[in-house]
């Protein structure tokens, strides 16, 4: 199987790389960057891309499976203008672009609260992209949802602050639900999931990513 990637620096992304890498799975791996990040492997091809010219790039836009693991924070962005260019507009025409050359699976990294009805933002533009990536009709599409992650290292603080909450909650029984989910567990499930679930598009919801992703590919 060829997979094509984006989003492969993040903390997920880097994850997931790695482990298509170990699987047999995977005859080819392209990522699409802004600057490489991987050590040279024989199965790994690093292309440096600019994304706001993804059009340029379409031709190496190919394979079996199409990933996005692109995103970023409002913090890192600057403004929320720049936040919808990364989170909506890079991964969206990613998408449209491996539609139109024939790519028959995507997997789109999503969020649990994503709603394009929602009144915030994040939320908003999560659901938004779903629904429009969910409009170019590919085979197979797969919208990974996860809530809370824990990222190791991560420069996320609120996200490192409201894990810890919950962390502290789930050790005396309280807020299971919202359980944090390591990004291990998470590049688990992705992997798993390209073989799993074969409908035409499938949501998977956190505690079905704790459950796939709990034992290594």
């Amino acid at each position: 199987m060829k997979a094509i990637i984006i989003g492969g620096s993040g903390a997920t992304g880097k994850i997931l790389v790695h482990k298509m890498l170990e699987s047999d799975k995977f005859s080819e791996i392209t990522v699409l960057l802004r600057k490489k990040c991987f050590e040279v492997h024989p199965r790994l091809k690093q292309i440096i891309v600019d994304f706001d010219n993804l059009d340029n790039y379409s031709g190496i836009i190919t394979g079996d499976v199409a990933i996005s693991c692109l995103g970023t924070t409002l913090r890192n962005a600057g403004s929320k203008k720049a936040q919808w260019r990364v989170d909506y507009e890079y991964q969206y025409n990613f998408a449209s672009i491996a539609r139109n050359n024939g790519i028959p699976k995507f997997m789109l990294l999503s969020s649990y609260n994503a709603d394009p009805e929602s009144s915030i933002f994040y939320s908003k533009m999560k659901g938004v992209l779903e629904k429009n990536i969910e409009s170019l009709h590919f085979d197979k599409l797969i919208i990974i949802q996860p809530g809370i992650l824990i990222r190791p290292n991560s420069d996320r603080i609120g996200e490192n602050i409201t894990v810890s909450v919950i962390k502290a909650f789930n050790k005396i029984g309280l807020m299971q639900r919202y359980k944090p989910t390591h990004v291990n567990t998470l590049a688990n499930c992705m992997i798993k999931s390209i073989g799993v679930y074969n409908s035409k598009i499938s949501k998977v919801i956190d505690k079905d990513i704790r459950k796939l992703g709990e034992c290594d590919v």
